[in-house]
């Protein structure tokens, strides 16, 4: 009934008596050409998605406003890391994301009305729907913009963390 077990193997030791050493440091990120790209396609991509928003529900929902800020500063944030100059730009794309989604939802709404095409709408007529948007701009049209800078600022604070 005896079983056999292999006799207890030597642990090795560390080379410093008691305790194990220190890991590195992890590497820091600082890549702000990559950081800006990134949240230069995220901002492209986030207008185009918060126009399709905007003309599908006839309204600007808040959200989808601190949606558009917090991905475009998360992104710049996870590619480029800690510089500090990617925050404040992430800002300044999440507002002009936010405006031209404003513009493509106005013209989506626009080409439903009249026989015109969406891209003749953005491309040909682009002041149309610039005085169309100003026509219903608000006092909350221009809290979106601020939320949505603040959500892109917070997001690339907590993505480069």
């Amino acid at each position: 009934m005896s079983q056999s077990f292999p006799p207890p193997q030597h642990q090795p030791q560390p080379e410093f008596p008691g305790f194990a050493p220190v890991p590195p440091p992890a590497p820091v990120r600082d890549n702000f050409a990559g950081g800006l790209i990134t949240a230069f396609a995220a901002a492209v991509v986030c207008a185009g998605v918060y126009g399709a928003i905007v003309g599908a529900t006839k309204h600007e929902i808040g959200y989808a406003a601190v949606g558009v800020g917090f991905l475009i500063g998360w992104a710049s944030g996870k590619v480029g890391g800690r510089n500090p100059a990617l925050p404040v730009l992430g800002a300044v794309l999440a507002l002009g994301s936010v405006y031209a989604g404003q513009l493509v939802g106005e013209a989506i709404l626009i080409s439903k009305h009249f026989p015109v095409s969406l891209s003749e709408l953005l491309f040909q007529h682009l002041d149309v729907v610039n005085e169309a948007w100003k026509s219903d701009a608000d006092p909350m049209t221009f809290l979106f913009f601020a939320i949505a800078a603040a959500a892109a600022f917070s997001g690339a604070k907590k993505a480069a963390a």
